[in-house]
């Protein structure tokens, strides 16, 4: 399956919506998501940001061999855009590991 992570842009056809990052993570443990796309700002940083499955992505591939899906950042918000970006080459590398 293929994950979309955004509270406010249309989701792509061949997509699955998600509005927060426990949603997404629940996706991700089901070990099916094949894609992912990530925003940043979700609306309540309360519950998290598209950063949050990122930190989570990258514990589970270094403590658990988790094998992560292809990544990406559609967010507007450059600062968090380069953030999210730096967090998915980590996760890259130790996924090779």
């Amino acid at each position: 399956m293929n994950v979309y992570l955004d509270d406010e842009r249309e989701t792509p056809a061949g997509w699955l919506r998600a509005y927060w990052p426990d949603e997404v993570i629940a996706f991700l443990k089901s070990g099916k998501v094949k894609q992912l796309s990530l925003d940043h700002d979700l609306g309540n940083d309360n519950k998290g940001t598209g950063y949050d499955v990122l930190l989570w992505i990258e514990r589970a591939v270094f403590i658990d061999g988790f094998v992560p899906p292809t990544i990406a950042v559609h967010s507007a918000n450059s600062s968090a855009r380069i953030k999210m970006e730096c967090a998915i080459a980590q996760i890259n590398l130790l996924a090779r590991h």
